[in-house]
C-alpha cells in the first residue's frame, strides 16, 4: 500500500448497517456466479459509484479499475476474486470497466490499468498498479483491514444465502424518517432527492451534525456527477479566474481524493480575485473543509493559508 493513511473525499453520513443483512451490495452485481462471489465481487458504474462509496462506511471497498482489452487485468482480476473470497466477507471487490464507465477512470486518475484502490469510510487508499503476486495481494489486503479497523470500518458482508450470524447491531433502532428517505435516494443514485431530505432534517433539527455532513456529501456528488474531467480541466486552464470553472475541478478533486489540490486550486483563485470577488470562494472552502473535517490537517494547513490571505 503506498500510503497508510487514507486521503479523504468525504466524511460519511448515512448509517449503511443495515446492508450486512442484504443479499449483495449495493452496485449491480452483473453476471457474477450465485452464492459468495455474487455477494462479495461485483460491477459498478458511473451512475451507481455513491451507493459503493456509501457501503464503504460498512466494510472497506476494494476497486479493481480493468478493460477487456488489458492482459495484465486478466492475470490480476482472478487473484483479487480468490483472496476476496477466501476473507469471508470482510471486505468486497468491486470491478469498473474503464471504457465504460470513463467518469470513474477519470476520478480516480486512471493513468494505467490494472488500477487498485479502496475505499474506507468514504475515504480513497491508494493500492497498487499492474498485475502484482497474490503473496502481495495479500499484504496489502492485510494491511487494508487494519486500516479499516483503526477507521471503525468492521462490517462484515454475509457469504452464504443463511441468515447473517449475529452480531452487535441486531435490534439497532431504524433511522429516523428524512435519514431513511435519503438513504433511499442515495442508493437511487438520485442525489437531489438526497439533499432535500437532509434539509427537511437539519429543518427539525439544526444540530443533527449528519445530515448535515450527508448533506453536503451529496451535494458534491451532485455536482460532480455529470462533469467531464478532462472537459472541466481544459476549461480552467483556459479561464484561472472564472469561478465556476475552478470550482468544477476542485469538485471533482476533492470526489477523486485529491484534497490538497483541490484546496489548493481555491485557494490560488481566492488570492487573485479582486477583495469584493472572494466571497462565494470563501463559503465553498468552508464547505469543502466541513466535507473533509476541520481536524484533518491538509483542512488546518488550508484554513491556515486562507486566514493568511484573509488577514
Amino acid at each position: 500500500m503506498s500510503d497508510p493513511r487514507p486521503g479523504a473525499v468525504l466524511r460519511g453520513a448515512v448509517d449503511l448497517s443495515a446492508l450486512r443483512s442484504r443479499s449483495a451490495a449495493p452496485a449491480s452485481a452483473g453476471d457474477a456466479p450465485a452464492g459468495e462471489v455474487s455477494r462479495l465481487v461485483f460491477d459498478v458504474t458511473d451512475a451507481s459509484f455513491g451507493q459503493v462509496l456509501e457501503l464503504s462506511r460498512t466494510v472497506p471497498v476494494v476497486v479493481d479499475l480493468w478493460a477487456e482489452w488489458c492482459g495484465p487485468c486478466k492475470q490480476l482480476s482472478p487473484v483479487l476474486e480468490k483472496v476476496v473470497v477466501e476473507l469471508a466477507g470482510r471486505l468486497v471487490l468491486a470491478k469498473v470497466d474503464v471504457d465504460a464507465n470513463p467518469q470513474l477512470a477519470q476520478g480516480f486518475r486512471a493513468q494505467s490499468i490494472p488500477m487498485v484502490v479502496a475505499l474506507v469510510a468514504g475515504q480513497p487508499v491508494p493500492l497498487f498498479t499492474g498485475a502484482v503476486p497474490e503473496e502481495q495481494v495479500r499484504a496489502v489486503f492485510d494491511q487494508l483491514l487494519q486500516l479499516a479497523a483503526q477507521q471503525g470500518v468492521t462490517g462484515v458482508i454475509p457469504t452464504t444465502d443463511g441468515e447473517p450470524e449475529a452480531s452487535d447491531d441486531e435490534g439497532e433502532a431504524p433511522l429516523p424518517p428524512h435519514h431513511q428517505e435519503a438513504f433511499d435516494a442515495i442508493e437511487a443514485g438520485d442525489y437531489a432527492r438526497a439533499a432535500t431530505a437532509y434539509e427537511a432534517a437539519l429543518a427539525e433539527n439544526p444540530r443533527d451534525e449528519e445530515a448535515r455532513a450527508g448533506l453536503g456529501q451529496v451535494r458534491l456528488l451532485e455536482r460532480v456527477q455529470h462533469l467531464d474531467l478532462q472537459d472541466a480541466r481544459a476549461a480552467a486552464a483556459a479561464e484561472p479566474l472564472d469561478v465556476r470553472a475552478q470550482f468544477d475541478v476542485a469538485d471533482l478533486d476533492l470526489a477523486g481524493g485529491h484534497v490538497d489540490d483541490a484546496f489548493a486550486r481555491l485557494l490560488d483563485l481566492f488570492a487573485a480575485l479582486p477583495a469584493d470577488e472572494r466571497g462565494p470562494v470563501r463559503e465553498r472552502l468552508l464547505e469543502l473543509f466541513g466535507l473533509v473535517g476541520d481536524a484533518d490537517a491538509r483542512v488546518i494547513r488550508a484554513r491556515g493559508r486562507l486566514s493568511s490571505l484573509l488577514f
